[in-house]
């Protein structure tokens, strides 16, 4: 009985790890966005805010627009390039925005 708890152990923290590890698949998304929204932001609050324009979001079975917002960069030269909707794999495919260095 103690081998077989054993075992069933092992093979679930090896499961646990590999998800760490790999990851899980990114989601498909069968239906295509919707255009972006036009977002007015104004004046920047700061000197070096960068602003991260909306994207849509595919939430519950729905397109849900997430609003823009300005950030703050991590470090000086930094450029914010946004998020976007990829079609793949007969879907379509989040890429997330990331900082990118000059």
């Amino acid at each position: 009985m103690n081998k077989k708890v054993a075992m069933i152990s092992s093979v679930v923290v090896i499961c646990a790890i590999a998800i760490l590890f790999l990851g899980c698949p990114p989601p498909v998304v069968r239906t295509r966005p919707p255009e972006p929204r036009v977002e007015y932001y104004g004046t920047p609050p700061y000197p070096d805010a960068v602003w991260r324009p909306g994207y849509w979001a595919y939430r519950g079975g729905g397109w849900v627009w997430t609003p823009g917002h300005w950030a703050r960069p991590p470090r000086p030269y930094a450029h914010w390039v946004p998020g976007h909707w990829e079609p793949r794999g007969g879907g379509w495919f989040w890429i997330d925005g990331h900082w990118e260095y000059r």
